[in-house]
């Protein structure tokens, strides 16, 4: 989500803006796509899957914006367009930070029973709800249908594990002294924010949504302008579960929205998840202003297959890790590290690769949909071309992929690089279906280029030997293990914990760091003395502690 691949803000008449990109949504999305599209657009109030506009969420209300500039949402298959998305006005922003401020002065005092019933109400509306809110992840993000329910489902753990919070938030309490009492809460901030990416519209909502207001915070919440309707979506969900007004706010826009979430004084804290530019940014804006701020930024995963390893389990897991999301997950495996003789499994690499089915989310067997926009399409074809110009060689190239039922599509095919670590395919996230191929030959060798490596969100091994797991595990530096498991993101009982260039700030997501990151310590000691009971006699004795 680096600003640099922000989408241009247009002016658009409110006359105009429903009229021409209706007609041309109506006519334009696939025969799949447009019964979907058109039943969430009747059906949900905060966002339009056929021409409309997307609403800012404030004080509990949709409230169309009065910007007069807005941006286009479009189906990554087609191109048409699906929604205009307001550049939230200062105005509509400072509302939206108001009604937070005054619900927080409530919503922190209810207690946690009351808060962790929404949370279990939230959870069974996400669920009943799954197949709209997967549907619009696949009309505005391109994902698949399959790989849309798991953005939902993986976001709706955090929602599930967040019901514990009646044993999370518990404090700590001792006697010191003879009836003195020293005891630690854990208490709400107060407005928080959350600035989320494309490239999973509905988990990272989730990702601070829930946690933010089981501790008894209220929230800001600026989607991505790329694909918004999730979040709307979970908005509406959050009030029928019965979330007091102005708890949840979500506002839109670009680097106007985003500076004002880092300059607002009453924004305590801020949750990111993008790209290195706009992470860094955030970071040092908000930080500068006070602001507590996690931020997890670029990636560059690796996996090393080692000679011993299940064959069949490390190619496949892979390709699914390489490729499923067209490549656009901070987790994806975007190197593969070929140890020793596991180097003359490349070709079979490139076999299966190559099975795998390019076309749009809804079709049925598509195994990768589109990438976000034709910008993301050029850049990451430019990262392709330049491993030629520097000497690597591609073993499979999908730049010059054709889709003959979406032919203005935003597709790029499974591609397969030999590359070298001096080059820009590899020191640079490329963020789409390009794996990255290495060679080692050993796993000392394999390793050193995994810790050499500027970013640490997560690293994979495939080994049958325990010994070489362990060691692995031990001598790698990244924050995110997996051995014989290709994406090794933690489920939310544990906690998010990349490392080195992946994250700015201490405290990582969901888990038992969510719960820190949304609350301080407040440590209250306290004398009540039996002897001073009433109806105790008095003393004159010198008082000690014991």
């Amino acid at each position: 989500m680096s600003m640099s691949r922000f989408p241009r803000l247009r002016q658009i008449s409110a006359s105009s803006r429903s009229f021409t990109t209706s007609a041309r949504s109506n006519t334009s999305l696939s025969a799949l796509a447009r019964p979907v599209a058109e039943k969430i657009s009747a059906e949900w109030k905060g966002t339009s899957m056929t021409g409309g506009t997307t609403k800012n969420f404030i004080g509990g209300q949709f409230v169309e914006s009065k910007a007069d500039k807005w941006l286009e949402v479009h189906d990554p298959s087609t191109q048409t367009v699906l929604s205009s998305v307001p550049q939230t006005t200062s105005e509509e922003f400072d509302q939206a930070v108001d009604a937070a401020s005054h619900a927080f002065k409530s919503w922190s005092k209810t207690s946690v029973l009351t808060r962790q019933r929404f949370v279990l109400e939230l959870q069974h509306l996400l669920r009943k709800n799954a197949d709209a809110i997967a549907g619009s992840i696949v009309l505005e993000q391109g994902k698949t249908l399959a790989d849309a329910h798991g953005d939902l489902l993986r976001g709706l753990q955090v929602v599930e594990t967040a019901i514990a919070a009646t044993s999370t938030l518990l404090g700590d309490k001792l006697e010191v002294s003879k009836d003195m009492d020293t005891y630690v809460r854990k208490v709400p901030l107060g407005v928080c924010a959350s600035i989320a990416p494309f490239n999973f519209p509905a988990m990272i909502p989730l990702w601070t949504i829930p946690m933010a207001a089981v501790t008894g915070n209220t929230l800001i919440c600026k989607p991505s302008e790329r694909d918004p309707g999730a979040a709307m979506m979970i908005a509406e969900l959050c009030r029928q579960a019965g979330l007091p007004d102005g708890v949840l706010n979500i506002v839109h826009g670009q680097v106007p929205t985003v500076n004002a979430i880092c300059d607002h004084p009453a924004i305590r804290a801020i949750s990111f998840v993008g790209g290195d530019r706009a992470g860094k940014h955030i970071f040092n804006r908000g930080t500068q202003n006070g602001k507590r701020v996690q931020s997890n930024m670029g990636a560059k995963n690796h996996a090393i297959l080692m000679p011993d390893a299940n064959k069949n389990l490390a190619l496949n897991s892979i390709v699914g890790a390489a490729f499923g999301a067209a490549g656009q997950r901070c987790m994806a495996t975007s190197v593969a590290i070929l140890v020793g003789e596991a180097q003359n499994w490349l070709p079979e690499l490139v076999e299966r690769a190559k099975k795998l089915k390019v076309s749009g989310g809804f079709e049925p067997g598509a195994d990768l949909g589109p990438v976000i926009s034709p910008h993301s399409k050029e850049r990451i074809t430019g990262l392709i071309a330049s491993a030629e110009q520097d000497g690597g060689k591609i073993a499979l190239d999908g730049r010059g992929l054709v889709v003959p039922e979406y032919p203005d599509g935003n597709f790029i095919g499974p591609t397969i690089i030999e590359a070298g670590t001096s080059m820009r395919c590899y020191q640079e996230e490329i963020f789409g279906p390009a794996l990255v191929v290495l060679k080692a030959e050993n796993l000392d060798d394999a390793i050193e280029i995994i810790n050499n490596n500027r970013y640490g969100n997560g690293a994979a091994i495939f080994t049958q030997s325990g010994a070489t797991g362990r060691k692995f595990e031990v001598d790698v530096n990244v924050g995110q293990i997996g051995i014989n498991i290709p994406i090794p993101v933690p489920l939310p009982m544990f906690a998010w914990s990349g490392n080195k260039g992946s994250v700015l700030g201490d405290i990582g997501f969901y888990g038992k760091s969510g719960i820190n990151f949304y609350t301080q310590n407040k440590t209250t000691t306290s004398l009540w003395r039996a002897e001073d009971a009433v109806g105790n006699r008095a003393t004159t004795a010198m008082p000690t502690h014991h």
